[in-house]
């Protein structure tokens, strides 16, 4: 039988989920990150955990992965809820030095794009401080002269991407990407930092660029919802369902992995059944609300550009213990790859993961599973491919619909996720389609508008 794992360290955060104690290695993460003491979580895996905790009052525990300057973390953290606050407990901590920065997160091109259409640049020191301030954007004009007064001073006093002030700056990483509003500017705008120096990014100073978001053109007015419609489960009944059956689930995965103390092996594994069971139902809820959603006729999505190389990679490495499991190899696209796209990223990545999940579910134990992203003309594509039993022809015109399993029973699906997963395509103006033949796999395809198409879009 065996034995808990030791705790490594314990932490403690208030009622507005900030840090106020902490050992060993968790404080020094946490002021690597850019966080105070006490001061806001500033590991977003952690956030989220405390903030479920909390709310919900609920025990839960799970893996986090996070990152900072030097290290990527993976820990084993338990999170209960305590007076206003939440305790924290971390009972495995390993770090490993940083891989290099990926290069499908700053290609020259998306460089280039934001470099001209920036409306504010500086130059920072290696602590973001400003060094020098340029900008020929009316609505920011006030901004940049206050940055100019400020010189010397750490660029997010003036803008605040988390919406409070910082005595000191978060890591970079948290920040890039941020949306932020601008006071005396209507639109509102992204930060980018591109890092600078080698071998450790950042070293030399940053670059700092204020792009303003894309404004989509105005659709025509729908429709109000029917009153007399019926709200569905995602509006009635999965609130209410979702948190006991996550309470269901905590409770299981605290007696599964002991951290209550020993436990005969058998208990053990009835608690991993439950959870099970209970991820399951938990799955089925989420995808009878996100049915729900996709088949109203407001709903729309929030197009950006992403790279498919970089969402392929995120989805492999969510689903790579579920592989490794079933000794199946995932063969993801490399960083240099990059395939830029206009699409919704956590859609799709919602839709990567559906498509991967089911290449697992499907392909034979020490199987291989191919990610491929390629450009074709004015669309981008993505291809899963496994080496499963494959669809015959009348399989393929039935795959993509509503709760068809083909037949299936036992594997937990509930028949929605190739239907759900094509819908959102279709929402992004892109498309999923399936090629296969019995006995050699299937090819799942999934294409996006290109950035190209976008960037020929007149202005």
């Amino acid at each position: 039988m065996a034995s808990p794992s030791p705790i490594i360290a314990r932490g403690r955060t208030d009622a507005q989920d900030r840090l106020v104690e902490a050992e060993e290695p968790l404080a020094g993460f946490h002021l690597r990150a850019g966080g105070e003491f006490p001061g806001a979580l500033v590991t977003p895996a952690l956030i989220e955990l405390v903030r479920k905790a909390r709310v919900y009052g609920l025990r839960l525990a799970r893996v986090i992965r996070a990152q900072d300057e030097s290290e990527q973390v993976t820990a084993w953290v338990e999170v209960k809820p305590e007076g206003e606050g939440a305790s924290i407990v971390i009972a495995d901590w390993q770090a490993e030095p940083l891989r290099p920065l990926s290069q499908a997160a700053g290609t020259s091109d998306k460089l280039a794009l934001v470099r001209h259409v920036a409306g504010l640049s500086a130059r920072l020191g290696p602590s973001q401080e400003l060094l020098s301030v340029d900008s020929d954007a009316h609505d920011l004009s006030d901004l940049a002269a206050q940055m100019r007064e400020g010189i010397g001073e750490t660029w997010t006093r003036f803008v605040s991407p988390s919406g409070g002030t910082h005595h000191k700056p978060l890591h970079w990483r948290l920040l890039d990407g941020a949306s932020v509003d601008i006071p005396g500017s209507e639109r509102r705008w992204n930060v980018h930092l591109v890092p600078l120096g080698k071998p450790q990014p950042g070293s030399a100073g940053f670059e700092l660029y204020l792009a303003p978001q894309r404004a989509e053109p105005e659709k025509p007015k729908r429709p109000e919802r029917d009153p007399e419609r019926t709200s569905g489960i995602g509006r009635d009944i999965a609130p209410v369902l979702r948190q006991p059956v996550s309470r269901i689930i905590a409770n299981a995965e605290t007696i599964r992995t002991q951290l209550a103390g020993p436990l005969a092996e058998e208990y053990s594994n009835y608690a991993a059944d439950i959870a099970s069971a209970g991820e399951h139902l938990l799955a089925l809820i989420d995808d009878l609300t996100t049915l729900e959603l996709v088949e109203d006729e407001q709903f729309e999505t929030a197009p950006d550009t992403i790279d498919l190389a970089d969402v392929a990679q995120r989805a492999v490495g969510i689903l790579g213990v579920r592989a490794a499991e079933r000794g199946i190899t995932l063969d993801a696209p490399k960083s240099a790859d990059s395939v830029p796209a206009i699409g919704e990223f956590r859609r799709v990545l919602q839709v990567l993961l559906n498509l991967v999940g089911n290449a697992i579910r499907h392909s034979p134990e020490g199987g291989e599973i191919w990610i491929r992203t390629e450009q074709q003309g004015e669309r981008a594509r993505i291809t899963v491919a496994d080496q499963g039993e494959g669809l015959d022809e009348n399989e393929q015109a039935k795959v993509f619909a509503k709760f068809e399993r083909l037949g299936r029973s036992g594997d937990g699906g509930s028949g929605l996720g190739l239907y759900i997963s094509r819908r959102l395509a279709q929402a992004m103006g892109g498309s999923l389609t399936v090629e296969s033949a019995k006995g050699q796999g299937a090819r799942f395809i999934l294409e996006l508008p290109s950035f190209e198409e976008r960037r020929k879009e007149p202005r």
